[in-house]
């Protein structure tokens, strides 16, 4: 039997307590503590809703130990606009497994055969990876990835929630229990939403490289305002629709 000190909890423990990697910095204290007093930001007006043009099948995926309802307020509007909406079915994301993964493809794939058409995946921070690795493995049921605030880029230390993950899942950021592309552009149409704002994930990893992902939006929100900041709902609005190009 093993000792307390040898068990899963102190592996975590250990995990969380690891150094950070030298030279890799999260966003400054100031933002971070910014993101605590602004987990639900208020909306100043009711945001105008246009009907889409040509409606869409969307999934949305929650960030790392966030539950759908988080993201009531984008499924909201992305429903008024007429697009029809799941959320990923899996209650709150607490990371990735390949079991995880190969139930999620099984999901995009029978959605998009049941309507007819290539579903759309948002992505919330922690859920944008998963949605842009849904796209690698499943690109023919995927019309396109939108991720907000998602750490693809760069160094996956380079936030200020890395030590809460390796407590939670019990797996370094860096070596995750699957197969993943991180940084590699999936064969869809992909879309990076970003924020100079955001307390939890360092611009930069949130943006990419030119080549990592088709185009790049900045937006002023904190990091949890990103699927209830009434900006980056209207941009999200606006790419669903095809107001702004993904390209």
């Amino acid at each position: 039997m093993a000792l307390p000190f040898n068990g899963p909890l102190a592996r975590r423990i250990r995990l969380a307590t690891l150094p950070r990697p030298p030279g890799v910095r999260g966003p400054s204290l100031r933002l971070w503590l910014g993101e605590g007093l602004r987990v639900v930001p208020p909306l100043r007006k009711p945001l105008a809703v246009r009907p889409a043009p040509q409606p869409h099948r969307v999934i949305l995926f929650p960030g790392f130990a966030a539950h759908p309802f988080t993201m009531r307020r984008l499924r909201s509007a992305i429903e008024q606009a007429g697009h029809q909406v799941d959320d990923w079915g899996e209650g709150w994301n607490l990371g990735p497994s390949e079991d995880l993964l190969d139930r999620q493809i099984e999901q995009v794939q029978a959605i998009a055969a049941t309507g007819g058409r290539k579903v759309l995946l948002v992505g919330w921070s922690l859920g944008g990876i998963i949605a842009r690795e849904l796209a690698h493995r499943a690109p023919q049921a995927v019309a396109g990835v939108i991720t907000m605030g998602t750490p693809f880029s760069g160094d996956p230390h380079a936030n200020n929630a890395w030590r809460t993950y390796h407590l939670i899942t019990g797996h370094a950021v860096d070596a995750p229990p699957m197969e993943t592309h991180f940084a590699a552009k999936p064969p869809v149409p992909t879309v990076a939403l970003w924020s100079p704002r955001d307390g939890i994930v360092a611009p930069r990893c949130a943006r990419g490289k030119p080549d990592q992902r088709d185009s790049a939006i900045a937006l002023r929100c904190t990091h949890f305002g990103f699927s209830t900041d009434p900006r980056s709902i209207a941009v999200v609005l606006d790419l669903l629709d095809g107001t702004r190009s993904w390209n």
